[in-house]
Protein backbone atom coordinates (compact mmCIF):
# COMPACT_ATOMS: atom_id res chain seq x y z
CA UNK A 1 0.00 0.00 0.00
CA UNK A 2 1.35 3.42 -0.94
CA UNK A 3 1.90 6.01 1.79
CA UNK A 4 -0.76 8.70 1.88
CA UNK A 5 0.37 12.19 0.97
CA UNK A 6 -0.70 14.43 3.86
CA UNK A 7 -1.24 17.37 1.50
CA UNK A 8 -4.11 15.44 -0.07
CA UNK A 9 -6.16 16.00 3.09
CA UNK A 10 -5.84 19.78 2.97
CA UNK A 11 -8.66 21.98 1.69
CA UNK A 12 -8.34 23.79 -1.63
CA UNK A 13 -6.07 26.82 -1.39
CA UNK A 14 -8.73 29.22 -2.70
CA UNK A 15 -10.64 29.38 0.58
CA UNK A 16 -13.89 28.61 -1.22
CA UNK A 17 -16.26 25.99 0.14
CA UNK A 18 -15.64 22.83 -1.84
CA UNK A 19 -15.88 19.08 -1.52
CA UNK A 20 -12.52 18.78 -3.30
CA UNK A 21 -9.12 19.12 -1.67
CA UNK A 22 -6.04 20.64 -3.34
CA UNK A 23 -5.40 17.30 -5.10
CA UNK A 24 -8.95 17.17 -6.48
CA UNK A 25 -10.08 14.40 -4.12
CA UNK A 26 -13.29 14.27 -2.10
CA UNK A 27 -13.26 15.78 1.38
CA UNK A 28 -15.71 17.15 3.91
CA UNK A 29 -16.11 20.89 3.32
CA UNK A 30 -14.35 23.03 5.92
CA UNK A 31 -17.16 25.22 7.30
CA UNK A 32 -15.28 26.45 10.37
CA UNK A 33 -15.17 30.07 9.16
CA UNK A 34 -18.91 30.27 8.46
CA UNK A 35 -21.16 32.07 10.96
CA UNK A 36 -23.88 30.18 12.81
CA UNK A 37 -27.41 30.94 11.66
CA UNK A 38 -30.82 29.42 12.23
CA UNK A 39 -31.57 26.93 9.48
CA UNK A 40 -34.62 24.89 8.58
CA UNK A 41 -35.41 22.48 5.76
CA UNK A 42 -38.52 20.57 4.75
CA UNK A 43 -38.52 17.60 2.41
CA UNK A 44 -41.09 15.13 1.17
CA UNK A 45 -41.40 11.61 -0.12
CA UNK A 46 -44.63 10.19 -1.50
CA UNK A 47 -45.65 6.57 -1.07
CA UNK A 48 -48.27 5.49 -3.60
CA UNK A 49 -50.40 2.62 -2.34
CA UNK A 50 -53.87 1.06 -2.43
CA UNK A 51 -57.16 2.03 -0.83
CA UNK A 52 -56.95 -1.21 1.16
CA UNK A 53 -53.65 -0.14 2.77
CA UNK A 54 -54.96 3.34 3.54
CA UNK A 55 -58.08 1.87 5.15
CA UNK A 56 -56.03 -0.57 7.24
CA UNK A 57 -53.67 2.22 8.17
CA UNK A 58 -56.39 4.57 9.40
CA UNK A 59 -58.21 1.75 11.23
CA UNK A 60 -55.07 0.37 12.89
CA UNK A 61 -55.42 -2.95 11.09
CA UNK A 62 -52.01 -3.40 9.46
CA UNK A 63 -50.31 -6.71 10.35
CA UNK A 64 -47.18 -4.93 11.67
CA UNK A 65 -49.03 -2.41 13.83
CA UNK A 66 -49.01 1.39 13.85
CA UNK A 67 -47.02 2.10 10.70
CA UNK A 68 -47.20 5.88 11.01
CA UNK A 69 -45.79 5.87 14.55
CA UNK A 70 -42.92 3.58 13.56
CA UNK A 71 -42.19 5.56 10.39
CA UNK A 72 -42.22 8.84 12.36
CA UNK A 73 -39.60 7.55 14.81
CA UNK A 74 -37.51 6.07 11.97
CA UNK A 75 -37.53 9.41 10.13
CA UNK A 76 -36.47 11.33 13.23
CA UNK A 77 -33.70 8.83 13.94
CA UNK A 78 -32.52 9.06 10.31
CA UNK A 79 -32.28 12.85 10.50
CA UNK A 80 -30.04 12.48 13.56
CA UNK A 81 -27.84 9.89 11.79
CA UNK A 82 -27.54 11.54 8.37
CA UNK A 83 -23.80 12.16 8.68
CA UNK A 84 -23.34 8.42 9.21
CA UNK A 85 -25.39 7.57 6.12
CA UNK A 86 -24.41 10.20 3.55
CA UNK A 87 -20.70 10.59 2.81
CA UNK A 88 -19.18 14.00 3.51
CA UNK A 89 -22.20 15.30 5.48
CA UNK A 90 -21.37 17.20 8.64
CA UNK A 91 -22.65 15.87 11.95
CA UNK A 92 -25.15 18.43 13.21
CA UNK A 93 -26.77 19.16 16.54
CA UNK A 94 -30.42 19.30 15.53
CA UNK A 95 -32.86 21.42 17.49
CA UNK A 96 -35.91 19.87 15.79
CA UNK A 97 -36.71 16.85 13.67
CA UNK A 98 -40.33 16.01 12.94
CA UNK A 99 -42.18 13.83 10.47
CA UNK A 100 -45.79 14.38 9.44
CA UNK A 101 -48.05 12.47 7.10
CA UNK A 102 -50.76 13.59 4.69
CA UNK A 103 -53.05 10.76 3.60
CA UNK A 104 -54.79 11.06 0.23
CA UNK A 105 -56.96 8.70 -1.80
CA UNK A 106 -54.00 6.78 -3.23
CA UNK A 107 -50.90 7.97 -1.40
CA UNK A 108 -49.18 8.98 1.79
CA UNK A 109 -47.07 12.13 1.65
CA UNK A 110 -44.26 12.16 4.20
CA UNK A 111 -43.09 15.65 5.19
CA UNK A 112 -39.95 15.95 7.31
CA UNK A 113 -38.93 19.21 9.00
CA UNK A 114 -35.46 19.65 10.46
CA UNK A 115 -33.94 22.65 12.27
CA UNK A 116 -30.58 23.60 13.65
CA UNK A 117 -28.54 26.61 14.58
CA UNK A 118 -25.21 26.02 12.95
CA UNK A 119 -22.79 26.69 10.14
CA UNK A 120 -24.27 24.35 7.56
CA UNK A 121 -27.76 23.53 6.35
CA UNK A 122 -30.09 20.68 7.12
CA UNK A 123 -31.36 19.86 3.63
CA UNK A 124 -29.73 16.42 3.63
CA UNK A 125 -31.16 15.66 7.08
CA UNK A 126 -34.68 16.53 5.89
CA UNK A 127 -34.30 14.50 2.68
CA UNK A 128 -32.87 11.53 4.58
CA UNK A 129 -35.64 11.75 7.17
CA UNK A 130 -38.42 11.78 4.56
CA UNK A 131 -36.80 8.95 2.59
CA UNK A 132 -36.27 6.67 5.59
CA UNK A 133 -39.80 7.34 6.90
CA UNK A 134 -41.20 6.38 3.47
CA UNK A 135 -39.02 3.25 3.34
CA UNK A 136 -40.23 2.31 6.81
CA UNK A 137 -43.84 2.77 5.71
CA UNK A 138 -43.15 0.48 2.76
CA UNK A 139 -41.70 -2.13 5.11
CA UNK A 140 -44.77 -1.87 7.34
CA UNK A 141 -47.28 -2.25 4.46
CA UNK A 142 -45.50 -4.63 2.09
CA UNK A 143 -47.40 -7.65 3.40
CA UNK A 144 -50.54 -6.02 1.98
CA UNK A 145 -49.09 -4.08 -0.99
CA UNK A 146 -45.71 -5.12 -2.39
CA UNK A 147 -46.38 -2.92 -5.45
CA UNK A 148 -46.38 0.30 -3.41
CA UNK A 149 -44.01 2.90 -4.84
CA UNK A 150 -41.90 5.60 -3.25
CA UNK A 151 -41.31 8.69 -5.34
CA UNK A 152 -41.17 12.45 -5.50
CA UNK A 153 -38.44 12.70 -2.88
CA UNK A 154 -37.56 16.38 -2.97
CA UNK A 155 -36.62 19.42 -0.99
CA UNK A 156 -39.71 21.56 -0.35
CA UNK A 157 -38.07 24.51 1.36
CA UNK A 158 -34.98 25.71 3.17
CA UNK A 159 -34.18 28.84 5.07
CA UNK A 160 -31.05 30.33 6.56
CA UNK A 161 -27.46 30.24 5.51
CA UNK A 162 -25.35 31.98 2.90
CA UNK A 163 -27.25 30.66 -0.11
CA UNK A 164 -30.53 32.13 1.14
CA UNK A 165 -34.01 30.73 1.15
CA UNK A 166 -35.51 28.20 -1.26
CA UNK A 167 -39.09 27.16 -1.88
CA UNK A 168 -40.00 24.46 -4.41
CA UNK A 169 -42.37 25.52 -7.15
CA UNK A 170 -45.93 25.08 -5.97
CA UNK A 171 -44.99 24.70 -2.31
CA UNK A 172 -46.91 27.26 -0.24
CA UNK A 173 -45.28 29.86 1.96
CA UNK A 174 -45.28 29.27 5.72
CA UNK A 175 -48.76 29.86 7.11
CA UNK A 176 -50.48 29.42 3.73
CA UNK A 177 -52.97 26.60 3.34
CA UNK A 178 -51.32 23.44 2.04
Amino acid sequence: MAAMNQSQNLPAETGELTHLNAAGEAQMVDVSAKPETSREARAQAILSTTDEVLNLLTQGGLPKGDALAVARVAGIMAAKKTSELIPLCHPLALSKASVDFELAADSITVVATVRTRGVTGVEMEALTSASVAALTLYDMIKAVDKAAEIGQVKLLSKSGGKSGDFRAAGYPAEGDAR
